[in-house]
């Protein structure tokens, strides 16, 4: 997927209030940023490190800037959230992805009291698919999920169990942002739950999938499977 272009390169001065980040362009201009993660950014957000922007010209947005990649460990890292299920919809639709291949691809499916990213539709399964977007490293080389406690993730992992017994193949995708991990873990210091609820689900015959992603200032998209440590 190609991002924005051209990406203004700067320093982060400080995220804030979510949504928001305070970044010293190149020129010494201070912009503010509006910030596409919700989550704690935590080793991504911090003061000092080299960032890249996008700049929108409607004059509708509140914000002209955007913050889309990081520089962390030597590599760029996508905190567009928003991005994480467009890579994804990519490669299925690409077939790219071994064991979903062949499908028909819908996003944003209704499922219970929930909406689930994806239903992959084919002539001998159904699939339901949840993407989660991962940017912490928990020990070096080792990303984890979440980066601050998630009850909608645990929502998700319940919802993804609870469709094995309607007869539904489920599948929990974590997009990799980090360059240098080569495998997955819940991340069971920072939520618990969300680590007992994941290996419940992959017990009962949830599928947990990890790709990290390849990102450059110029696109990204998924790379290489790693291996999940549950």
């Amino acid at each position: 997927m190609k991002l924005p272009q051209p990406l203004i390169e700067g320093r982060l001065v400080r995220r804030y209030q979510r949504f928001l980040a305070d970044v010293e362009l190149n020129d010494g201009r201070l912009v503010t940023a509006h910030t596409p993660n919700t989550g704690s950014m935590r080793q991504c957000a911090v003061p000092g490190y080299q960032v890249l922007l996008s700049k929108s010209d409607n004059p509708q947005r509140k914000l002209a800037w955007s913050w889309e990649l990081v520089r962390v460990n030597g590599h760029w890292v996508d905190i567009n959230t928003h991005r994480a299920n467009r890579l994804v919809e990519e490669a299925l639709r690409n077939d790219a992805i071994p064991g979903l291949r062949g499908y028909a691809v819908r996003p944003e499916f209704p499922f219970a009291d929930s909406r689930i990213d994806f239903m992959l539709a084919g002539p001998t399964a159904k699939i339901l698919l949840e993407v989660k977007n991962v940017t912490l490293c928990c020990e070096p080389q080792i990303a984890c999920f979440p980066d601050a406690v998630t009850a909608r993730g645990q929502k998700h992992l319940r919802d993804l169990t609870a469709a094995l017994e309607e007869g539904w193949r489920a599948v929990i995708f974590f997009v990799v942002q980090r360059g240098e991990a080569e495998a997955f873990t819940p991340a069971d210091a920072i939520d618990a739950a969300y680590g007992r609820l994941l290996r419940a689900a992959v017990d009962a015959g949830v599928e947990a999938l990890a790709y990290r992603t390849l990102v450059s200032p110029a696109e990204s998209r998924i790379g290489e499977p790693l291996d999940v440590l549950l």
